[in-house]
């Protein structure tokens, strides 16, 4: 009986990891494999962190530490599971305690990355993103993509020719130099864009020019939105993003607006660099792959217009 116990545990285990990224394996890698007890709450907090019951996967993983205080995987799972709560200390002190025992773990450093990233602090994070190309050069979209959160223009635009030169240039790259010359190209409309007769998205419009106000300029685009102004909603969401580069819902209105005016290669650019500002919201990441599937479909890749809208609806179960 024992003997059949424990394979069933080693299975679930395995069955449980398979669900995750192949960056978290070389971690797990490194669970207790001699203690049974410590396996049972190891698998029990993936299994909790898998149905987003992060909570509870602490105390599995707390139980863990208890029975071995020096795992580098339960450090790993513990800051992920903290930051999927939002406390952003706690996380930085588990990935901090991993990192005493690997400071050159790629998954780990990875990791502190996206707990900067969670808290816009992209100085931070571009910092040792910038240590993590030097070992690994593939990870350069990352690195452009932290310049154009933090707006440094500039230096992305610089690090995307040197993506060329060296011949590693992908999708994403293609996407952020899109992005990037499509600001240049940005310039004040000089016609009346705004009806008259609109007297509320008029003077929701005028109090935002003033104040620069982004719950104003949230009202406005929800409100353009509403009465299908797509042109006007189009401009006026791009015009936010150069003031609030880190609101995912700017990039959802504007890929919504191109979307709606057929511009679905520009659309599927900027929900690319959007969705990466999306942080534990289970329906504004629906909604962005929600609009990915419209663009790729109607740019006529159905197999990816597909998957895309099963994930938006898998997020919304």
């Amino acid at each position: 009986m024992k003997g059949n116990f424990l394979h069933k545990i080693v299975y679930i285990g395995i069955l449980i990891i398979s669900l995750f990224s192949y960056a978290q394996q070389p971690i797990i890698a490194n669970v207790n494999t001699n203690n049974l007890e410590f396996q049972q709450h190891f698998f029990e907090a993936l299994k909790q962190k898998s149905i987003n019951n992060f909570s509870k996967a602490i105390v599995s993983l707390e139980k863990c530490n208890q029975l071995d205080s020096e795992s580098l995987a339960v450090d790993f799972e513990l800051s992920k599971n903290y930051l999927f709560l939002k406390k952003y200390f706690e996380a930085e002190i588990f990935i901090d305690k991993a990192l005493q025992k690997e400071p050159n773990n790629k998954y780990l450093i990875l990791h502190k990355i996206a707990i900067f990233k969670a808290q816009q602090n992209f100085e931070s994070a571009i910092k040792l993103q910038r240590n993590l190309v030097k070992i690994y050069p593939d990870l350069s979209d990352d690195l452009v993509l932290l310049y154009i959160q933090n707006q440094n223009f500039e230096e992305a635009e610089k690090l995307i020719d040197e993506i060329d030169n060296n011949g590693l240039k992908s999708l994403k790259t293609i996407g952020y130099n899109d992005y990037l010359l499509s600001k240049k190209g940005l310039k004040p409309n000089d016609k009346e864009i705004i009806s008259a007769k609109n007297t509320t998205i008029e003077s929701l419009r005028k109090d935002y020019l003033k104040t620069k106000d982004y719950a104003i300029l949230n009202q406005l685009l929800k409100l353009e939105l509403e009465q299908q102004l797509f042109d006007i909603l189009n401009e006026d969401s791009k015009s936010g993003l150069e003031l609030y580069p880190a609101q995912p819902f700017l990039y959802l209105t504007n890929a919504t607006a191109l979307n709606k005016l057929e511009k679905y290669n520009d659309a599927i650019t900027v929900l690319t660099i959007g969705i990466d500002f999306v942080i534990d919201d289970r329906i504004m990441e629906a909604n962005f792959y929600e609009q990915l599937s419209i663009a790729y479909f109607g740019i006529g890749k159905k197999t990816e217009a597909t998957k895309f809208k099963q994930k938006a609806a898998q997020l919304r179960t």
